[in-house]
């Protein structure tokens, strides 16, 4: 198995006792920063590429979070992945299809 294979992680962090928006607002600069292909949803945010390098933007942004201000940040990652690697495009072009 290719190492280097397209997987995709999802990053939700959950700021807790101080911060919002702003905090997750951080998270996500962060992200964006890295260089990596990423998605923002409503309730997390879809990243692209080699799983080493994505766990470890995950990890930047969840610290991301203390630097914001939070108090205790409680961070979901989960890894979407295949034999072959896989993309976020592959996952929803049947619905970008319907919703255009």
């Amino acid at each position: 198995m290719d190492s280097n294979r397209t997987v995709n992680v999802s990053v939700q962090v959950l700021p807790i006792n101080k911060g919002g928006y702003e905090v997750v607002d951080k998270a996500i600069e962060v992200i964006a920063e890295s260089g990596v292909k990423y998605e923002v949803c409503p309730m997390e945010t879809v990243m692209e590429g080699p799983l080493d390098q994505l766990l470890d933007v995950a990890k930047a942004a969840h610290l991301a979070c203390f630097e914001a201000g939070a108090e205790r940040v409680v961070t979901l990652i989960k890894i979407g992945d295949a034999v072959k690697g896989t993309t976020i495009e592959e996952k929803m072009v049947k619905y970008r299809k319907k919703q255009s």
